[in-house]
């Protein structure tokens, strides 16, 4: 069997750019901040432009207003002067013209140009749309309710990034157009609550009642629906849609409690948040186990195979290049056996790793397996890119390190893979290895099955971002400058299906990675 050595480095950050990918990649959007700002000092100059224009105006107008005022209180006499007459000429033939081209200048052609130079790269409607969903992604993940998130109150972190109504507005438009009213309700409820506690917004109270309304509708709450259409027509008693929706509902509810022989109950009056409605089932049967692990819930380490776990030196069987600097090893759980290697890459080595990826950073594929071809995935939310021994010595020594630390060949792994998130990137739970029913999915590389993985953690993250194993509820965390170390295979070449693992959501920082496989 060909030793077969799956590699991953991993960079956490956050961008995506196939059109749709600004939002999942934090490196690349770094980039767009430095982009603001200089827009900003482009909108500045425009300003100072426009005033010192407004000001030579204003200027002219007093000279001309006091002038005017003598000339036209006594014309003929004004006039008798000779000097004044010719003075009268010229203002007309010279100086207004002079004042004409002022006022006709555009101070506001430098900024137009140059927001026309910068607008390609700027995120679109699809870019915006991933961002909202993203957000969503971590509302769930990480249970946190539309108020929450509209404070900018995340788990640990205390920040001034708030939401306002008319976002609040616009995250519910999102997931109403995308026929998500599970999401669609929290978020107009939101908007609903803060425009009720006396915020300023654009968005009128009658438009959030009527899309909060028919979403509660679509969610089955009956009650609640005609409550909130009936707050809709108090307030827009000629609304096109909020009088036949409301006789409609209490219709349909009437004859509901009819077929089902049930009393009237009246609407609850507890505000709708998480936990109100019931989330809809998705593709993923271990959704709720994956989540909660991400969260640090439902770990299966009891505390007496905690402690059979042990930390070591270890030098790749007596390694040349490790005998004199054994690496530091650490169990991270028992079965299947993951570890994790302490200082295997420097700050230095990282961040010349970053930057040979960046440019190259393209939205993350994952290989489709009845063809074998790389494709995207909406279950896949990260940038990546592929990197040689070539391309600079510290790939091919980070290589090297790897071959030492683990005794796989990496002649037959794939390039070294580093991979970024950004807002809500995660990689849902899969396999590295391919499964029997897909026997070509790596045909193309012509190395055989994905033996092991190794795992670079190229930053720390503040909250979320874990690597986890829903199969047996073990949650890696991010440790800058260390790697994570399993088996995909069994020694008879099996696939061990308990390695099925996944990529938490990043809730707050970036994620760098690296991946050898």
């Amino acid at each position: 069997m060909m030793k077969f050595l799956v590699f991953i480095s991993l960079f956490l950050v956050g961008c995506q750019r196939t059109r749709a990918e600004v939002f999942t990649s934090i490196g690349q959007m770094t980039d767009l901040l430095y982009t603001e700002k200089e827009l900003v000092q482009s909108l500045r100059d425009y300003i100072k432009a426009e005033e010192s224009k407004l000001a030579a105006v204003k200027s002219w107008a007093n000279k001309l207003d006091a002038l005017t005022r003598v000339s036209t209180s006594d014309p003929e006499g004004y006039l008798a002067h000779p000097v004044n007459a010719y003075k009268l000429m010229k203002r007309l033939n010279t100086e207004w013209s002079e004042l004409e081209s002022l006022v006709l200048q555009n101070p506001s052609d430098g900024f137009i140009s140059n927001m026309s130079v910068h607008r390609q790269y700027f995120p679109d409607e699809e870019d915006q749309t991933g961002a909202a969903k993203a957000l969503m992604r971590l509302q769930d993940t990480y249970q946190l309710d539309s108020e929450a998130f509209s404070k900018g109150m995340l788990p640990g972190v205390h920040s001034n990034a708030v939401l306002t109504v008319d976002d609040c507005f616009d995250m519910g438009k999102t997931a109403y157009n995308d026929a998500d009213y599970y999401h669609a309700v929290l978020w107009f409820q939101q908007a609903l609550k803060q425009l009720d506690d006396g915020e300023e917004a654009v968005v009128s109270k009658a438009d959030i009642l009527d899309y909060l309304s028919y979403s509660v509708y679509q969610m089955g709450d009956l009650p609640r629906a005609i409550e909130l259409t009936r707050r809709l027509v108090a307030i827009d008693p000629n609304h096109q849609r909020a009088g036949g929706n409301l006789r409609y509902f209490e219709q349909l509810l009437m004859k509901q409690l009819r077929e089902s022989n049930q009393d009237y109950q009246p609407p609850s009056e507890e505000p709708i948040q998480l936990g109100t409605y019931n989330r809809p089932k998705d593709h993923l049967p271990e959704r709720e186990a994956y989540e909660a692990l991400c969260r640090g819930e439902g770990l299966q380490l009891t505390e007496a195979r905690r402690s059979r776990l042990f930390c070591r030196y270890h030098d790749g069987k007596k390694s040349p290049r490790l005998l004199l600097k054994p690496i530091k090893e650490e169990d991270e759980w028992d079965s299947p056996h993951i570890v994790r290697y302490l200082n295997i890459l420097s700050d230095q080595e990282i961040e010349k790793i970053k930057e040979l990826a960046k440019p190259r950073l393209a939205r993350a594929t994952v290989r489709d397996p009845k063809t074998g071809v790389l494709t995207t995935a909406p279950y896949r939310v990260s940038k990546s890119a592929w990197l040689e021994g070539e391309d600079d010595p510290v790939v091919d020594k980070v290589n090297q390190r790897i071959e030492d630390i683990t005794g796989l060949t990496v002649e037959t792994a794939e390039l070294l893979q580093v991979a970024n998130y950004g807002v809500g990137g995660q990689y849902e739970p899969h396999y590295d290895f391919s499964r029997k029913d897909e026997p070509d999915a790596f045909k193309r590389l012509g190395t055989g099955n994905r033996m092991a993985t190794f795992l670079n953690y190229m930053s720390d993250v503040e909250a979320g971002g874990a690597t986890v194993f829903p199969d047996f509820g073990a949650a890696i965390w991010p440790r800058k400058g260390t790697a994570v170390f399993w088996y995909n295979l069994f020694r008879s070449g099996e696939g061990d299906y308990r390695t099925r693992h996944a990529a938490c959501p990043v809730l707050v920082g970036s994620k760098w990675g690296e991946y050898k496989r």
